[in-house]
């Protein structure tokens, strides 16, 4: 006979979403439920069909076999999909995971209803027990619950194999820029209930206070037995006694007594709102009694009274209008792949919390339950993404009637099961799919069920950001150019709130003017934030020997966002696969591991709850940028960096402030009267602990500049003699590598994928060949003019090199001609001999950042060895840089090095490598560091944008052609 769930070959049907599967419901069932997770029994098959072997191995569950030794690996794709199959078909090459095992059914679930839950597999799951056929269900990224009351026995044994097909029909709407694993991805339960049972429970607490909760109640015998009622608690309070309850019978039209309703009505006095700033929480138990009073089924969960809305082009929160900070989040772990445990999702949260975060999209499907249970707890506002990305055949799919079953049935059971959650203020429709009836289809049924949340949908808002008729209520642009939002929001023709589902692209090194950005959004009504793009960097643990996957043995071997030796962060086309997307994976605020990049720091900053507003009057004013709270949660420190190496503290008391309020505070320090800059920075963290955060975290670092530098001091002329050699190059003892002009750096993931770095490749910046013109001496003073020519053009460069007390002085000019109009970078590059590890300067810092990366990287006194300057981006490029420093000194163990004064703020690398030395690499294993540090000083050094994928940097940020000029003197220690 057969297999029912085979002859329905689901892989290749698209309008079968499921059969056998039980309705989505927000009633949690974790709570008590038998955990099935572990060492399953396994095979791989090549293909649906294929006859299984004798020989089983074992697979972990929950987890993808792409990351447990097996031959099918990962694959990366952004656009592309992996096979060239047109939807609905498939490829027949199609690997096929069969998990068994057996469990035992507790004996006291006799008469009960018995339910099986698998979390999430990807992308067909064909359940059976006992060898008998029980369901199927699609959607790589939802639960699918089946009912095994009659095939299990109560006291007995049973066995179940879960069949997962890898590519199906669905994977062409599930075609996300993430990697391609198979596997049951999250975790197997079992659980039990009454025959009669909680349904549904949807849950509407609103911020004045008001309660409504409605469920629905089934019976496994048919007709609900007479008598049923239903009680409420709310924080240990019965709510109930004044509640409506009505349960339906045959006489009323809209339901059949197989189905009840009853509702629940209270009003909480004096309640506490949540919001992302105060995520106020309530337990809620819900009890479903017989006639007789027992306890028939009981719902436990959190809620949060808040509201939503959009009036005009505001989208408000408890009637406020919030900023959006946020950023896209995908289910990833470097050693399980799309297996995300409770801990690593806390461990996100907490770390988007303390770097100024408030709002998470699930990019680009329903993450795990336990995510928007930490979601209201931690406090974020989620835009909760169905299962649904169709990017290389987008406008096919968008209107075939074949998918429409498909996109209304994971929306509408993504809004089944979160619709409880008061973090989900949003829901989105999908991403990246084109814009068709099926939108249409899915935004209709969304409306009519939930009305208390907003819909938004790229697809559609990308058509007019304006237009009311569109399945989106907000404009939700991707990578839009700050300039077309505030010109949009400027126009008089916006009527949503623009808030950018995607932006500022983090592929690399990245994220240039995000602050920027920042500033015009907060100065401009109508734009209200964004998402970043993205939480991650994708890089998965691979061993360098065999090139596999490490899985769970990686853990441990890798710190600081740096694999072990002999290990490496594997991206598109490290497994083998031909058809990829490379480096594009690596596109996150944070390093595999979950080490924040410096990115995070000017994220902090811009995002600062304690804003010093001015300085003014022998004081500053501070201001509350906060949405609902004042600064009791918060405690403060002043420090005051002064340019002769000094740096003051004293105790700081914040002002009670309402949230948009200023107040003036005194100077905390009396400026010292012998002149030179001043910078003050509000050391703001945690006062006592946070869920996210100990106390004393630190949250912010506002800082404002009480005085300018004065001019500087020209060096004493002479004190020794200047040596070059034959090529005119300064000759110096702690010099291994002369100064030389340097045009060129190792191309970011921004420069190559923007254009740059071919431009620039073409002009042969890369390799410059230099010419001798002239030396000769004035003096004690020597001249160098040597030119630099590319395969387009020629740089004319001059060095007049002066001695100086206790060293020399370098002045420097560069004219570039008229065909170089966006260059790298423009200023000296030179290497020290070895043993000097210790950089201390005056600037910006004390992590990286470049001209339109600052904001976060504070102006003082910083000390950082020399080994981790660098930063380990996944694909070796420009990195490591500070911004506007004043001086520096390298220095060896015994205090003996070199120091540099620079004739005002400049751009500054030491690291361990040379810019050809990045270039080359595509992986840090292949790299090599130098004994010696390569010094890079900048007169100018262009931005870093986000041309990966968005806008590049602004003009502000870029090198323009003609004369430039700059000057530094070396010192002996």
């Amino acid at each position: 006979m057969t297999d029912p769930l085979f002859a329905l070959r689901p892989w290749e049907s698209p309008e079968v979403t499921s059969w056998g599967r039980l309705p989505m419901s927000a009633v949690d069932r974790r709570t008590g439920a038998l955990s099935l997770d572990g060492d399953w029994r396994f095979q791989l098959l090549p293909a649906p069909d294929a006859p299984l072997a004798d020989a089983w191995s074992s697979a972990h569950v929950p987890g993808v076999w792409t990351m447990q030794d097996t031959d099918d690996l990962p694959q990366y794709t952004n656009v592309r999909m992996p096979y060239t199959e047109y939807p609905p078909q498939s490829p027949a090459a199609n690997p096929t995971g069969v998990y068994e095992r057996e469990f035992d059914v507790p004996a006291e679930w006799a008469g009960r209803r018995i339910v099986l839950q698998v979390g999430a597999a990807e992308s067909v799951l064909l359940v059976h027990v006992d060898g008998r056929p029980v369901g199927i269900s699609k959607d790589s990224h939802l639960a699918a619950d089946f009912d095994l009351s009659d095939v299990v026995r109560p006291g007995e044994r049973a066995t179940v194999r879960l069949t997962v097909v890898k590519w199906s029909d669905s994977s062409h709407i599930e075609d996300q820029d993430q990697w391609w694993h198979g596997g049951v991805t999250r975790s197997v339960l079992l659980y039990a209930t009454d025959p009669l049972y909680l349904a549904d429970v949807t849950v509407r607490a609103r911020h004045d206070g008001a309660l409504q909760v409605d469920c629905q109640v089934r019976d496994t015998g048919g007709a609900l037995p007479a008598g049923w009622y239903v009680t409420g608690e709310l924080d240990g309070r019965l709510v109930s006694q004044d509640a409506e309850f009505d349960r339906f019978n045959t006489e009323d039209d809209r339901v059949s007594d197989f189905l009840g309703e009853a509702r629940i009505r209270a009003t909480v006095p004096g309640v506490r709102t949540w919001n992302a700033e105060t995520p106020e929480l309530y337990d809620l138990t819900v009890r479903l009694h017989r006639a007789d009073d027992t306890v028939a089924d009981t719902s436990y969960r959190r809620v949060g009274f808040r509201d939503v809305e959009i009036v005009g082009r505001d989208l408000l929160v408890n009637g406020e209008r919030v900023y959006i900070r946020g950023v896209n989040r995908h289910d990833f772990h470097p050693l399980t792949g799309r297996t995300v445990s409770y801990d690593d999702m806390r461990a996100d949260l907490a770390l988007l919390k303390r770097f100024g975060f408030n709002a998470v999209r699930t990019s680009h499907y329903p993450n795990d339950p336990a995510f928007y249970d930490l979601a209201d707890e931690l406090g974020f506002y989620v835009v909760d993404e169905a299962d649904i990305e169709s990017h290389d055949h987008a406008h096919e799919i968008a209107d075939d009637p074949r998918y429409l079953n498909a996109f209304v049935d994971r929306v509408s059971r993504m809004v089944l099961r979160d619709k409880n959650h008061p973090s989900v203020i949003v829901w989105s429709l999908g991403n990246e799919s084109d814009y068709g009836a099926n939108h249409d289809a899915a935004a209709g049924w969304v409306r009519r069920h939930d009305p208390t949340r907003p819909i938004q949908y790229e697809g559609a808002a990308k058509r007019d950001w304006a237009d009311p008729d569109l399945a989106s209520d907000i404009a939700c642009p991707m990578y839009a150019p700050i300039e077309d939002c505030v010109a949009h929001a400027l126009s008089g023709a916006q009527t949503k709130p623009l808030i950018q589902c995607e932006y500022s692209h983090a592929m690399g090194n990245s994220n240039g003017t995000l602050a920027d950005h920042w500033a015009a959004i907060e100065s401009t009504p109508g734009l209200q934030g964004g998402f970043i793009w993205e939480f991650w960097d994708h890089g998965i643990l691979q061993r360098v020997s065999d090139g596999r996957p490490t899985g769970r043995a990686g853990a441990g071997l890798y710190d600081n966002g740096v694999a072990a030796p002999g290990h490496r962060w594997a991206y598109g086309g490290d497994f083998g696969e031909t058809i990829h997307d490379g480096a594009f994976i690596a596109d996150g605020v944070v390093f595999p591991d979950r080490t924040p990049k410096p990115v995070m720091f000017e994220h902090r900053e811009i995002s600062a709850p304690v804003r010093i507003e001015c300085f003014r009057h022998e004081g500053v004013v501070l201001g509350n940028h906060q949405h609902f709270r004042g600064f009791e949660w918060l405690a403060a420190t002043w420090e005051l960096a002064l340019a002769d190496g000094r740096t003051l503290t004293a105790p700081a008391g914040l002002p009670a402030l309402c949230p948009g309020e200023t107040a003036a505070v005194p100077l905390p320090f009396a400026l010292p009267e012998d002149g030179g800059e001043a910078w003050l920075t509000l050391r703001v963290t945690t006062a006592e602990d946070q869920a996210w955060a100990p106390r004393g975290t630190e949250v912010c670092a506002p800082q404002v500049r009480l005085r300018a530098a004065t001019p500087m001091t020209p060096p004493v002329v002479g004190g020794g003699r200047v040596e070059v050699d034959g090529e005119g190059l300064l000759l110096h003892p702690l010099l291994a590598v002369a100064p030389t002009l340097s045009l060129w750096r190792a191309p970011t993931d921004n420069d190559e994928l923007g254009g740059m770095a071919l431009r620039w490749r073409t002009w042969g910046l890369d390799s410059l060949v230099r010419k001798v013109v002239s030396v000769r001496r004035d003096g004690e003073r020597m001249t160098t003019v040597a030119e630099y020519a590319g395969a387009v053009g020629v740089v004319r460069h001059c060095q007049v090199f002066t001695p100086v007390e206790g060293g020399v002085r370098v002045e420097e000019s560069a004219e570039l001609p008229d065909e170089f109009d966006d260059v790298a970078r423009v200023g000296t590059v030179f290497e020290t001999v070895p043993g000097l590890d210790l950089l201390e300067w005056f600037g910006r810092g004390p992590w990286e950042s470049y001209p339109d990366r600052g904001a976060g990287a504070p102006v003082g006194h910083h000390s950082v060895p020399v080994d981790e300057l660098f930063t380990p981006y996944l694909r070796p490029q420009e990195s490591g840089g500070r911004h506007g420093v004043r001086r520096f000194t390298l220095s060896a163990p015994d205090a003996t090095g070199l120091a540099v004064d620079l004739d005002e703020p400049r751009q500054v690398s030491v690291t361990r490598y040379r810019a050809e030395d990045l270039t080359a690499a595509r992986h840090h294993d292949e790299l090599v560091p130098r004994a010696s540090c390569v010094v890079q000083l900048d007169a100018v050094h262009r931005g870093l944008g986000t041309a990966s994928c968005g806008p590049d940097t602004s003009p502000q940020y870029l090198v323009a052609p003609g004369v430039h000029r700059w000057s530094w003197t070396l010192r002996v220690l």
